[in-house]
């Protein structure tokens, strides 16, 4: 082994209890209207006070995480707390659906055409449930997750812009969130649904959006699993992709499928070799199959998310397989991710990197980037270190 992972378990370790979580717990909680405030600058100062419903969401599951599986600390559980207050009296509509977003106040500002929202809804008080053995958490966890299975074949319902049927797509981000979903509330579920549905999500993720011809993972097909030559039909994005190969992984280790185990982390091999920048390092955002020009103008920018998710994929896919092509690769993303993302001066990490790796926003949390993606990734390349420690030690 080429890395010494109890030293970077302490690294991945200490940067969450010491720089993050402290960020967060400091500048987010709005003590006045509830819920957190996400859009932070490089100081920690606010900017806006919109709130965003699956940010707030995601930070709620979070802590409650924090809580459940690291130390139960008081503080944690009244954090995420804050936020699922919040939610509860402004977040959804009379139906249950959750809004993409809501003034500081809670007035509703953007409609639930979003399903994502629903999904970190799901999650936040399924997790919030494990700390406090509320039976009204679960009860919104349960009924969310039902409202998700109900609206998976149109998630957008309503509020979908496109011309029915003229081109239809199936997109890969409701089937890749679902697998960790369905994890994540298994206690909350019935045992047979789960194992079904997470079956059915490894064959629609495996094999429907698997692009046989490139090895990698097509972001959109048609309904019936076919390439289709447009945009949306040639688009990438390797950070999908390979964010949801570690889902993969963990729902096929509960099924005891070792051959999509090995699958998947060829997966996130190939995603690496195609979408990693010879030039000047990092993973390109968004990518075209064909090698046409993406339509999305934001293309050659170094994400945050993207490189965290990645050495989480890198990591769970040595210790479930042992390939030391993933140890090669997790030593070059994590070198480039510590080296670009953290901010030397201040606490928290950059999000946004231009394609030589500067800094093009020096914000800490807005619109999209919030309590999330920093700290799940270092809590689970933390988890998954100790793993490899522990089974270095039986090994010997």
């Amino acid at each position: 082994m080429t890395i010494d992972p109890i030293k970077l378990s302490e690294q991945y370790r200490n940067e969450l209890l010491g720089n993050i979580i402290p960020f967060w717990m400091e500048h987010s909680p709005d003590e006045q209207y509830g819920g957190y405030f996400t859009c932070l600058d490089r100081a920690g100062n606010v900017f806006d006070t919109d709130k965003f419903i699956w940010l707030q969401c995601r930070q709620v599951w979070m802590f409650s995480t924090f809580y459940n599986k690291v130390e139960k600390r008081a503080e944690w559980l009244d954090m995420a707390l804050i936020g699922a207050q919040f939610l509860q009296r402004y977040g959804s509509d009379n139906e249950g659906n959750w809004y993409f977003s809501l003034d500081r106040k809670g007035t509703p500002l953007v409609q639930p055409y979003n399903i994502f929202s629903d999904c970190f809804a799901a999650m936040a008080f399924g997790e919030l449930f494990s700390a406090t053995g509320e039976d009204n958490h679960a009860v919104i966890a349960r009924r969310t997750f039902n409202n998700i299975l109900a609206r998976r074949n149109n998630p957008k319902g309503k509020y979908n812009k496109l011309v029915p049927g003229s081109r239809p797509l199936k997109n890969f981000s409701l089937p890749m969130i679902l697998c960790n979903l369905a994890l994540e509330l298994e206690e909350l579920l019935d045992n047979k649904l789960v194992d079904e549905l997470t079956s059915d999500l490894v064959d629609e993720v495996m094999g429907d959006f698997y692009h046989q011809d490139s090895g990698l993972i097509l972001e959109n097909i048609s309904p019936e699993g076919s390439f289709v030559d447009c945009f949306e039909g040639r688009l990438l994005n390797p950070g999908h992709a390979i964010e949801a190969m570690w889902f993969i992984m963990d729902v096929a280790v509960r099924h005891g499928r070792g051959d999509v185990i090995e699958k998947a982390v060829q997966l996130v091999l190939n995603t690496l070799e195609y979408s990693w920048d010879q030039k000047y390092g990092g993973i390109y955002y968004f990518m075209d199959i064909k090698g046409h020009p993406p339509q999305q103008l934001e293309w050659d920018q170094k994400l945050w998310w993207v490189h965290i998710e990645t050495l989480i994929s890198l990591l769970k896919g040595y210790y479930y397989t042992g390939n030391g092509k993933c140890l090669v690769w997790f030593e070059k993303v994590h070198k480039y991710t510590w080296d670009k993302f953290p901010d030397p001066d201040a606490r928290e990490w950059f999000g946004y990197l231009n394609r030589r790796g500067e800094v093009l926003l020096p914000l800490k949390g807005g619109k999209w980037k919030g309590c999330f993606h920093v700290p799940r990734g270092l809590f689970q390349c933390w988890k998954v270190l100790e793993s490899i420690i522990e089974t270095d030690k039986t090994s010997r």
